[in-house]
């Protein structure tokens, strides 16, 4: 039989009060009688009731989070400093992987809000859920666009965009094509193309782009379209990594004869591809950003920006080294 809150006081010597106190961390306590309860609580292998206390407190100390994926390094990684920092402040993490489907999304939204959940971060790609217009319900979107009224954290994309091509320029690049995805995903990530195309007419250049979402025939048809191309700006860093590989199949020499960037420089495209050029994302000051921001949510405050733009960094490595 289970223990029960009786028993904790029984065994500690205190009111079953003082030990919801305890739990509850409500009202004076002394530091004897709380140690006390906790001792009596591991003696009896005693849980507490999750359930009940979140109706105490309303709060269930739950977190839900929606991305399209977590097998995408970025994703992971951005997951990971995400459940590490909301643990810290005592919040659990339930993941949502949606593989960009708009009907798991929702599924998993209408499932995260029967949960309770005090707050969700989203990376997802769909727009236009209406259970996003929630007004009670606090939700940060990374890097996506997924109400007018939920604010966006973000790198600056357009900073990034930017470094990369006139990167590819400065070494002798002339030919140069930016790879992407969707571009009718409507997502801060678009500011990239938008960078790349402003810098390549600012010098003359004639920017050439190509969206890739799953089939792997964009890439020797970027390389059979386009024989002169001597410069790639990949979105992503897995894009990249397609590149090189087409590249090398074929015989071009990388960078002699073309020169790539990738984006995200993420830790674990660092360790496995350290002779790429990247733009890094800062992805753990993202996830404090979030949470920083889904806390104010939580709490009822209103001093947050709509809109959180962090810098990014330029890592050159051999890709882009004569």
């Amino acid at each position: 039989m289970k223990p029960k809150i009786e028993d904790v006081a029984k065994v500690a010597g205190v009111s079953p009060t003082t030990v919801s106190r305890v739990l509850n961390n409500r009202g004076y306590i002394g530091e004897k009688t709380r140690e006390k309860v906790h001792n009596a609580m591991e003696q009896l292998n005693y849980y507490p009731n999750e359930v009940a206390r979140s109706l105490f407190i309303k709060k269930t100390f739950l977190i839900g989070l929606i991305f399209p994926t977590t097998s995408n390094p970025f994703y992971g990684q951005l997951i990971f400093h995400l459940e590490n920092l909301a643990s810290e402040l005592g919040y659990k993490v339930l993941l949502c992987n949606s593989q960009g489907r708009e009907d798991k999304e929702r599924s998993y939204l209408r499932m995260l809000q029967r949960n309770q959940v005090d707050g969700i971060i989203a990376g997802a790609h769909n727009k236009g859920i209406e259970e996003y217009e929630d007004p009670n319900l606090p939700v940060v979107g990374i890097d996506r666009y997924l109400s007018t009224k939920i604010p966006v954290v973000s790198s600056n994309n357009y900073q990034g965009g930017e470094l990369a091509t006139r990167l590819l320029i400065e070494k002798g690049c002339r030919s140069i094509i930016h790879i992407n995805g969707p571009i009718s995903l409507e997502t801060p990530a678009n500011m990239r193309r938008k960078a790349y195309e402003d810098v390549m007419e600012s010098k003359g250049l004639t920017p050439l782009t190509y969206e890739y979402e799953s089939n792997d025939s964009v890439f020797s048809l970027l390389f059979e379209e386009n024989p002169e191309v001597d410069g790639v700006f990949a979105s992503d860093d897995l894009i990249a990594a397609r590149v090189m590989q087409e590249a090398r199949n074929r015989g071009i020499d990388i960078p002699k004869k073309l020169k790539i960037v990738g984006y995200d420089g993420t830790e674990t495209t660092r360790l496995l591809l350290p002779e790429l050029t990247t733009i890094e994302q800062p992805v753990r000051e993202i996830a404090v950003k979030a949470l920083e921001i889904l806390m104010k949510q939580i709490n009822k405050e209103a001093d947050y920006q709509p809109a959180t733009i962090l810098p990014v960094k330029l890592i050159e490595s051999d890709t882009t080294r004569k």
